[in-house]
């Protein structure tokens, strides 16, 4: 059998295992130890062990729970609840003016957590019953909610990006960096849509009471410290990092370290907070360590196939495209994927493809890991089988189906889409900030 027969066995494998609603890990780790032992016999058992050690030896690895924890420990504490408080407030008096205070949480909530999860379950619990009273839009906020929340892996800290720069042996403070201004421009993309259209519709947002807006300037303005907090962790734990007086790793430290004070200050820090917040760190970082373990394994297998170097003569060679027209397909394929499978399983499936050949194309890395991340956010939202659809569908209240959901994000996954024409241009978009600070 040739090499790009068994690459395509392994591909394929793995498709099928994971549509049997297998693990994400246990998936990819089978195939790999499977091919590993067919193709080099006992020696192959020293590669589960190679990958291990690798992942160990990451130094970055590090900020994976330290981030995952102070994204928790903030939410658990009801520290975003005040959050959105303050943005109901002080964005109340503009048409549209919640779902835009929305978007802004969402911001804030990924730049703690960098997750879509801890985003989406804040946003569909506290905004979306709060702006359903009040006789907001059900279908438009529906995707506010489900755009917004996907924000938490573009946003720096991203979890996703992690993953990435483990895989594509990356930079992950490049990486943060680099998603941090096109996660803005989204962020600000989605607002100017938000705005416009309920210009357009005022149905669609009514404007809240003023009786309810009607408060001294001093209650406004106390209102305000419950911005203070997470605005504070998250400029203080990027600004040393930026201005080199932190690495990446002390600096998630500083940000988990702050955020506890934060919650024992506000006397919100019990047990319970504490051992909830602990679980859910413990359960996602395990889950992700496990994930990169199985995608240093599948790697491993894939380069020693040459299985990169088949495809780059296959889209080259054969096909005779372009370097963009090879882009344009990779991303198209990312698409098609996420009507099924979750980011990670993306990665995981693609990477050790897609990254070799990125560079052999002569593209940035880091470009094209912002790139991979936006596309992802679209896959999420996109129908059949889009993640943020069904985790929509678990939280929302008994008013929104199904048909609502898919109908909400037709406008969002447009923007989402422009955003990603307009960073693919405009590669500098994502690499400015990550070239300015690294050349200082």
């Amino acid at each position: 059998m040739s090499y790009e027969a068994i690459a395509i066995l392994m591909f394929t494998s793995m498709l099928l295992m994971l549509l049997t609603g297998q693990r994400v890990f246990g998936a990819i780790g089978f195939v790999s130890a499977a091919a590993a032992l067919l193709l080099y016999g006992n020696g192959a058992v020293e590669m589960p062990f190679n990958a291990a050690f690798k992942l160990f030896n990451w130094y970055p690895l590090l900020t994976l729970p330290l981030f995952i924890y102070m994204g928790y420990i903030l939410s658990e504490s009801g520290i975003a609840d005040d959050l959105y408080q303050m943005f109901h407030v002080w964005f109340g008096g503009l048409r549209g003016g919640l779902a835009v205070g929305t978007i802004a949480l969402m911001v804030v909530i990924s730049a703690m957590n960098g997750l879509s999860v801890a985003g989406m379950a804040i946003g569909a619990t506290i905004a979306l019953p709060e702006m359903l009273r009040r006789g907001y839009d059900k279908i438009m906020i529906t995707g506010v909610v489900q755009a917004g929340s996907s924000l938490g892996i573009l946003v720096p800290p991203s979890v996703v990006l992690v993953l990435y720069g483990m895989i594509a042996r990356q930079p992950v403070g490049k990486l943060w960096l680099a998603g941090a201004i096109p996660g803005l421009m989204m962020a600000s993309m989605f607002i100017i849509y938000i705005i416009i259209r309920c210009k357009i519709q005022p149905k669609l947002a009514p404007v809240v009471s003023k009786e309810e807006r009607d408060m001294p300037m001093r209650e406004k303005l106390k209102l305000l410290r419950a911005g203070i907090i997470p605005f504070a962790i998250f400029f203080f734990m990027t600004g040393l990092f930026i201005m080199g007086i932190t690495s990446l790793v002390e600096s998630s430290a500083v940000g988990a370290t702050a955020a506890t004070v934060a919650a024992l200050a506000k006397r919100r820090l019990n047990k319970k907070v504490m051992e909830e917040t602990l679980r859910k760190t413990l359960g996602i970082s395990c889950m992700f360590m496990w994930i990169i373990l199985a995608a240093l394994c599948f790697g491993a297998v894939f380069d020693g196939l040459g299985a990169a170097r088949a495809i780059e003569s296959l889209f080259i060679t054969k096909w005779n495209l372009t370097p963009w027209e090879v882009l344009i397909m990779m991303q198209l394929s990312y698409l098609v994927m996420g009507m099924f499978l979750d980011d990670t399983a993306m990665l995981v499936i693609v990477a050790p493809l897609y990254v070799p050949l990125v560079k052999m194309l002569g593209f940035d890395p880091v470009w094209y890991g912002v790139l991979y991340t936006i596309t992802c956010q679209i896959a999420y939202m996109t129908p059949p089988f889009g993640y943020n659809l069904f985790l929509m569908r678990a939280m929302a209240p008994a008013e929104i189906s199904l048909i609502d959901i898919y109908r909400s994000i037709i406008p969002f996954v447009l923007v989402m889409t422009l955003a990603l024409i307009i960073v693919m241009t405009f590669p500098q978009i994502a690499l400015w900030l990550p070239e300015y600070v690294y050349a200082r």
